[in-house]
């Protein structure tokens, strides 16, 4: 746990400085102007500022918190202070068993150490508390995969994003070069005016496409921002030319081999199985806490006086010592059959839920899996639907003509090399996105490729 720890604080630290360097960007500039952030950046920031994962670590201390009130149970409670009896009326002399109208006072100071221990309850209920903190434990880290699940995947949104838009820039810039063209061709009486106005309709398409995208990629850092727990005024952009597809996986990864892995790794696996075992716990001590007696110990230690108002009065030191040991019955201890029945339908339940996250945990790996061949297929189909556009654009430019057909075949030619491009950049986004969910699936914490 040490190392953890310590792991844990050079993360925070890393990833404070980080945050307090966009911060102090921020101060310098303003919130529109753009900060750059790169995937390594966003999932440290992720494990260290991510509301969510601070949450599961609040609980896991309040996890601990309660383990250490169970381990208190056993220890016994010291209280100070004076106590004080007065008698007035009918009383019984001892030994000799007169009856008489009597005023009889007593007073006794000092310290009590008393213990009340319920053995079998404070026995299971260590234990059971014990599995939750372990529980507890695998919660905190299921939540950090899912923080580095969320921003690997809001990185890659907003770097999606950023080069469609890039794309969209190209296609304005070469629609307006190719308008200019004609433009001057009609200028010079060799074209026909409505290609002009077909060719600036282009450009006006891909321009509010542009903006559409440009809208896309500001709400894609807000997004980030919030799983990163940053400003959200801040314009977060991702690193130039990032956008290339990543390895953490191969598709040629055998499925059993990843099921396997993903049932020995996955930290929400890790916690049924605590939580089970909390249940199994709690289950033995409706059943057998009961048999266990409590134990009813007081020790007084002070000074003991008094005496007949009016009359001589003694004190000196006293010490009272009481032990004893008890089985309660009904309602919490022995025969309480509705304690014991409720408790193994926990831990009914408790096992039921671990099989179904086991099904559960298979299914995800199995559906990544899938979706990380496709998008590996439609990554490379996009990648020669680019070539074969680029050359198709080519080829209709070399013809040097300003013919109607030639004209639309043009704009033709474009719109499908933009198409070509977006879906290219798409696909390398999505496929990097499976990598890591595929990473989240199988319970490995991935960090950025090197």
């Amino acid at each position: 746990m040490s190392v953890v720890a310590s792991r844990l604080a050079r993360l925070i630290q890393a990833a404070t400085l980080l945050a307090l360097g966009l911060a102090g960007a921020a101060a310098q500039g303003t919130n529109d102007a753009p900060h750059p952030i790169d995937l390594p950046t966003a999932l440290r920031l992720a494990g260290a500022r991510n509301l969510e994962v601070q949450i599961a670590q609040q609980r896991l201390s309040e996890a601990r918190a309660q383990r250490e009130s169970a381990r208190e149970q056993f220890l016994p409670a010291l209280s100070l202070g004076v106590a004080y009896r007065r008698r007035d009326g009918m009383a019984q002399a001892v030994p000799a068993g007169t009856v008489s109208d009597t005023h009889l006072q007593s007073y006794a100071p000092g310290a009590t150490l008393a213990a009340q221990v319920a053995l079998g309850d404070a026995i299971y209920q260590s234990l059971a508390a014990r599995q939750l903190v372990t529980a507890s434990e695998h919660a905190l880290e299921a939540q950090r995969q899912d923080a580095t699940l969320s921003a690997a995947q809001g990185y890659f949104d907003l770097a999606k994003a950023a080069a469609l838009a890039g794309v969209l820039r190209e296609a304005v810039k070469v629609s307006e070069d190719y308008q200019g063209q004609l433009h001057e061709a009609v200028a010079a009486g060799v074209a026909f005016k409505g290609d002009e106005l077909r060719v600036q309709t282009q450009t006006g398409t891909y321009q509010h496409a542009l903006r559409q995208g440009l809208e896309q990629q500001r709400i894609h850092a807000v997004n980030l921002a919030q799983v990163l727990h940053l400003d959200p005024a801040l314009e977060l952009v991702p690193a130039p030319d990032e956008l290339a597809p990543l390895k953490l996986f191969g598709v040629e990864t055998g499925l059993d081999a990843l099921v396997q892995r993903a049932l020995s790794s996955r930290p929400e696996l890790k916690q049924s199985q605590a939580l089970v075992q909390a249940a199994r716990q709690a289950n033995k001590g409706a059943v057998y806490g009961p048999l266990v007696p409590s134990l009813n110990a007081q020790v007084f230690a002070g000074g003991f006086g008094g005496g007949r108002d009016n009359g001589p009065s003694n004190f000196g030191d006293a010490e009272d010592y009481q032990l004893g040991l008890s089985w309660r019955l009904g309602p919490g201890g022995l025969f309480d059959s509705g304690r014991v029945h409720a408790a193994r339908a926990r831990l009914a339940a408790a096992e039921l839920g671990e099989t179904k996250l086991k099904d559960t945990i298979a299914s995800q790996v199995v559906a990544a899996l899938t979706r990380l061949r496709s998008l590996s297929d439609q990554m490379a189909l996009a990648r020669r639907n680019v070539a074969t556009a680029s050359e198709a654009l080519r080829l209709t430019r070399d013809r040097k003509q300003y013919g109607v057909g030639v004209v639309l075949e043009d704009i033709q030619a474009q719109q499908e090399l933009t198409r070509a491009r977006a879906t290219h950049v798409t696909s390398i986004a999505e496929f990097n996105k499976a990598q890591y969910a595929l990473s989240r699936a199988v319970g490995e914490a991935a960090d950025a490729p090197r």
